[in-house]
């Protein structure tokens, strides 16, 4: 017989097999009750790798006692489609079908719009899933005749007892019994990051290399588990929701001043080798969020930066943590964002007009030239400012740039109040 994955040949055979997902599949979840009534309507299934997808695909056509044709987005053409298409209506698939579309984000428009007229008229009923968003990555035509629903990353605890069920039948399978020892089925639990199928491959490698015992039974160690499932926790794709969830949350964490979540999220991409989006974000945030504040963060993080470049990972992690723990700590101001995306927005806007001309740069001035130019040189003046026009004649008077409440912005705000004469 071919080899079935440990993981395939265990998944759960009725709804309440399924770990996780209580919110839709739960005793009153809607997406349980759709099931339950075998009426189902084209669905889109979204949500990490694991988390139980396909199985309750698998599920739903036995429910509905429909014939269930599986494709990947990432190997299936329009060909395959009418293959499918062509059995509708015979004796294989007198009712219809039931497709099941993974990664439906690898099929392109062209591909997506061959499935509507079988949408419309019922033949196919479409089960997609994906690990992106659909909203931004499935065709809109078939998103509105979709009902969406969202799988959520499991925790620990909804995966143990999947991992116990697990343990329990291959203990059974194996010649002379299996020990597993103490933790092993907590720490697979939590290493999997959620990912059932990741959970059921590691303890499959682990069963096949338990070792011996002198009571003829063999010892699964909780060594080699943590050997087994190293580094599967970690949910990253470079180009996927999680890579855009993780900086997003970085620099959130950076600005909320929470430095031991900034830590935690800078120690996943650390892990996963993005250094560049790390290193993207603490940047970022130096100007953004801290700003005006403390502006000596700019050159500090810049400096820890360069340093972490020039050692690489893993040493880089320690330049990149003090970055991380500074930002967090420091006052913060986004005054000088706030004020570029004013004026960003009057420029867009058109609002721009002629620069006064004694701003202009005008190839026959030289010294001397200045008064004909109009142009006042403040260095000339006491303080080293001279009331001025700079601004275009249109935009006299706007106001971009607001104090910041911080020391070293109001400190500056009373500096220059009481130079030009501002101050109430």
């Amino acid at each position: 017989m071919p080899y079935r994955p440990f993981a395939d040949e265990i998944r759960p055979t009725t709804l309440d097999e399924v770990v996780g997902q209580r919110h839709i599949l739960g005793e009153h979840g809607l997406l349980r009750r759709i099931i339950e009534s075998g009426n189902i309507p084209n669905l889109i299934f979204y949500g990490p790798s694991g988390t139980g997808k396909t199985t309750v695909a698998n599920l739903i056509a036995q429910r509905t006692n429909r014939p269930l044709h599986r494709l990947n987005a990432t190997t299936a053409s329009i060909s395959d489609i009418k293959e499918i298409i062509a059995d509708i209506g015979t004796l294989l698939a007198p009712e219809g079908v039931l497709l099941y579309l993974d990664e439906i984000q690898y099929f392109n428009k062209k591909q997506q719009q061959s499935l509507l007229e079988f949408l419309e008229n019922g033949k196919i009923t479409l089960i997609a899933s994906t690990t992106e968003n659909p909203y931004f990555y499935v065709y809109n035509a078939v998103l509105s005749r979709s009902s969406v629903f969202e799988f959520k990353a499991l925790e620990a605890a909804d995966v143990l007892p999947a991992v116990e069920r697990g343990m329990r039948i291959l203990s059974e399978r194996a010649r002379g019994g299996l020990v597993w020892e103490a933790g092993v089925a907590e720490h697979i639990a939590q290493a999997c990051g959620g990912d059932v199928r990741k959970a059921m491959n590691a303890l499959e490698v682990l069963a096949q290399a338990a070792s011996p015992s002198g009571e003829g039974k063999r010892h699964v160690t909780l060594a080699d588990a943590q050997t087994a499932a190293q580094k599967s926790a970690l949910r990253y794709d470079r180009e996927g929701d999680d890579h855009y969830d993780i900086a997003s949350a970085l620099m959130k964490s950076l600005r909320g001043s929470d430095p031991d979540a900034a830590l935690h999220y800078l120690a996943r991409l650390l892990e996963a080798g993005d250094l560049i989006t790390a290193i993207r974000r603490l940047l970022c945030s130096a100007s953004e969020d801290v700003g005006l504040a403390y502006p000596q963060a700019v050159p500090i993080v810049k400096a820890c930066v360069d340093s972490a470049l020039q050692l690489g990972l893993p040493e880089a992690r320690l330049p990149l943590a003090e970055a991380a723990i500074l930002l967090a700590t420091a006052p913060k101001s986004n005054s000088a964002c706030m004020a570029i995306d004013a004026a960003l927005a009057d420029v867009r806007a058109g609002r721009t007009g002629a620069i006064p001309r004694e701003l202009q740069n005008v190839h026959a001035d030289s010294a001397g030239m200045e008064r004909e130019q109009g142009y006042l040189y403040p260095h000339n003046f006491p303080h080293h400012w001279v009331a001025q026009q700079y601004l275009p004649d249109g935009l006299t008077g706007a106001r971009y740039y607001a104090y910041g409440e911080n020391k070293n912005e109001q400190a500056a705000r009373r500096y220059w109040e009481a130079i030009q004469g501002t101050a109430e």
